[in-house]
């Protein structure tokens, strides 16, 4: 009886599956933050909101890096109201500027959160 018989070669591991990377969309998100230290809005300001195109795999995700990124810019977000991808809009009939359609497209290029414009809120 040889060695190999006793002790067989340990089986390798199984291949782990490979990661299948779904497409990313940029949505449009309507921000509405509150006050908070250091959050750069207006002295007398009571609060914002933003317009932000966040790129993602699904709006859940969009929603939750754009949150997330703010929380990091010492913004404190309040409501997320969600606009769709740029077909959703242009579905409902949205017109969409040249420079918005650029801004859409950095983000998604970046698979990144970037805020187009912002309003502050006074009473």
């Amino acid at each position: 009886m040889t060695d190999d018989a006793q002790n067989p070669a340990p089986e390798t591991p199984p291949a782990k599956p490979k990661k299948v990377k779904r497409p990313h969309f940029v949505y449009t998100l309507l921000v509405q933050v509150g006050r908070s230290p250091d959050d750069g809005l207006p002295k007398m300001a009571t609060g914002a909101a933003l317009m932000c195109y966040a790129a993602g795999v699904d709006e859940a995700e969009a929603v939750r890096e754009t949150v997330a990124i703010l929380k990091q810019a010492d913004l404190a977000p309040l409501d997320v109201t969600g606009y769709g991808t740029l077909e959703d809009r242009e579905e409902l009939g949205h017109e969409i500027g040249d420079e918005d359609r650029a801004l859409m497209a950095r983000a998604l290029e970046e698979n990144a959160v970037i805020v187009a414009s912002s309003e502050a809120f006074y009473e």
